[in-house]
């Protein structure tokens, strides 16, 4: 019998690509730069920087959070770009983003060079087996090393295991800041003019996408939207076939179930934009909208020749934290939502538009598990509730163990740590209690050091912010996930207690002046308190219950004028992120549209008190 050959077609009009970097290689300014010069904006239009960062908490905190698509024309070929977060965190985003393109850019600073996150996003890419173009960035920093740097991408890729043609990739030297790009670092003097050496390696490097003419429409669906006009929207790659407006069509879900769908509305990305088209053809990235229930991972296509895509496939959540609804007496005094069923409806909507979060209804009535890659993820999904109007409360961070052969295994981060060499004492006395292995330490005689260690990741919870106190707020602290070991055993979370109100009420001057002496306080006189709340870290390991309600007996006069001249020790405002990280296992954040505080998880001190009596070891 005669073996029927399948033929495929490239579509040359089309180009895919995603942009990949560690956080802060300057990923987001290369794509301004891009847009500015593909002619996106029309001349003297007032433009934003980081375009792409369109969340306020990514302009606030300059890192890239979810992965956005968008399109540039160059010598009338369709570009669309994929910018992609660096952090491991959100490593989700960046795997759904790899899944819809051909080829990828890898950018990397020409000082700090490849680093954890390039690693993680790198690795990603050449699984997906991606054509790479390296882009070294920054070459005008005073620190600048490029070639060194570029010797250490190669090193990159041949401990990734790449293959030989991953490993011959066309090599650009940049400066994203100012749209420049060439071809060597010798034309250093005479520095490039524009990012035409860029735009033309992607045309030639990167291939167009392929597709089969012969088969019938398929789409992977690798991220969803919502519009008030036009509901629930499936954005993917169309990988064969053409859609039309008005199509009937099927969506194949994870059994592999049909659920018919009527395409009421068809788009695709026009610069940062979106517009709206008749059809679109085979490799281009599309917007539809006609169906409800449909989530990522899922195909769309015919209704006479159903063929499912492979769905994408994300690494196994390594952390969960316990989400609840606030039950302190502050409750519904600053939100909007404060019921658990609203809470509930707002992590599974999470959970359907981000594949690396998976929620599950908790034992407890109105308590929710969310599992996800970091305390980080974790911390921008409350701070994303939290203005959205909600009222929740979360617990302390706990690590996904695994049970294999009568064992448990725990995840193990690889952690780089560059800080100045007075500090290597300080970080190699505190990691190894908290079961790190060091297993490098590299000079680069600039004074400064890169140490490498093997350490659990619940070991990572609550350090950062100790780390940055130990190096005076000049190191820099990066981990990837490595695997699973084997259990490397228990230690202290914490060396210190807290300081916990006994009533409610309002903190006052004199009395926060004379809690001052027993530890950090969090709060300033004039916030309300209740029984239960934490209003500090107490010096020592214990935790005690104190009075910040307690004023000062008037027996005269002048006693009353000298408690205005008291003089309190700043506080620093309480983040999301600290707040996680200073939890211990039987405490909990409060998170309000106004507030961050933290509290027992039992209020009742009398409660607390008997549960300690009753179980010394717990």
């Amino acid at each position: 019998m005669k073996k029927i050959m399948k033929r495929t077609v490239q579509n040359l009009k089309l180009r895919n690509i995603a942009i990949i970097a560690h956080v802060d290689h300057g990923k987001t300014t290369l794509v301004d730069q891009m847009f500015k010069q593909s002619g996106v904006f029309r001349p003297g239009q007032e433009v934003v920087e980081r375009i792409m960062d369109s969340m306020d908490l990514e302009r606030e905190r300059g890192i890239t959070i979810a992965a956005k698509n968008c399109s540039v024309y160059w010598q009338d070929v369709k570009i669309n770009i994929l910018d992609t977060p660096g952090h491991a965190d959100f490593g989700g985003e960046v795997e759904r983003a790899l899944m819809m393109v051909d080829g990828a850019i890898l950018l990397v600073d020409a000082s700090e060079g490849p680093l954890p996150q390039t690693r993680f996003v790198l690795k990603k890419a050449l699984e997906a087996g991606l054509k790479i173009i390296v882009v070294v960035n920054k070459i005008d920093r005073k620190d600048a090393r490029p070639q060194e740097v570029l010797e250490e991408i190669y090193d990159l890729f041949f401990d990734l295991d790449a293959t030989e043609d991953q490993i011959d990739f066309p090599v650009l030297y940049a400066i994203g800041r100012e749209g420049i790009a060439q071809k060597t670092m010798e034309e250093e003097k005479k520095k490039g003019q524009d990012l035409t050496p860029l735009f033309q390696a992607i045309l030639d490097e990167i291939p167009p996408p392929t597709y089969d003419p012969d088969e019938p429409f398929q789409m992977l669906v690798a991220d969803l939207d919502y519009s008030d006009y036009l509901g629930r929207l499936a954005v993917g790659k169309v990988f064969h076939g053409t859609a039309w407006r008005n199509e009937d069509l099927v969506c194949l879900d994870k059994e592999g179930k049909s659920i018919p769908l009527k395409i009421s509305n068809l788009q695709v990305y026009d610069g940062i934009n979106l517009k709206e088209v008749e059809s679109a053809q085979p490799g281009d990235i599309i917007i539809l909208a006609g169906i409800d229930d449909v989530e990522i991972g899922d195909t769309i296509c015919t209704r006479e020749a159903p063929k499912a895509l492979q769905r994408i496939s994300v690494d196994e959540p390594t952390i969960s934290m316990l989400f609840t609804s606030s039950t302190s007496p502050l409750s519904g005094k600053e939100g909007k939502y404060v019921q658990s069923g609203k809470i509930r409806e707002r992590l599974y909507k999470e959970a359907l538009r981000n594949v690396a979060i998976r929620v599950e209804d908790a034992e407890e009535a109105d308590s929710f598990i969310v599992k996800g890659r970091g305390e980080f993820q974790m911390a921008i999904l409350i701070e994303t509730m939290r203005r959205e109007g909600f009222e929740l409360t979360a617990g302390r961070p706990q690590v996904i163990y695994k049970r294999r052969s009568g064992k448990t295994l725990e995840p193990i981060e690889h952690l780089f740590i560059d800080c100045g060499e007075n500090f290597i004492g300080v970080v190699s006395e505190k990691l190894p209690r908290r079961k790190g292995r060091l297993v490098n330490l590299v000079n680069h005689g600039t004074g400064r050091v890169r140490m490498e260690f093997t350490i659990p990741s619940r070991s990572l919870i609550g350090y950062r912010n100790e780390f940055l106190t130990d190096t005076k707020g000049t190191g820099i602290m990066n981990s990837y996930l490595k695997g699973y070991e084997e259990y490397r055993g228990d230690f202290p979370l914490r060396m210190t207690g807290s300081l916990v109100s006994d009533r409610q009420g309002e903190s006052v001057s004199y009395a926060l002046f004379n809690l001052e002496p027993r530890g950090i306080l969090f709060l300033v006189p004039g916030e309300p308190v209740y029984e239960g709340m934490i209003i500090g870290e107490h010096n020592r390991e214990n935790d005690i219950n104190v009075n910040p309600c307690k004023m000062k007996k008037l027996t005269n006069m002048r006693a009353s004028n000298k408690d205005d001249s008291i003089q309190l020790s700043p506080v620093i405002p309480l983040t999301l992120e600290r707040a996680i990280e200073f939890i211990k296992d039987d405490e909990m954040v409060e998170a309000t549209p106004r507030s961050i505080r933290l509290r027992k998880t039992i209020l009742s001190a009398e409660k607390r008190h008997r549960l300690r009596a009753e179980n010394p070891n717990g």
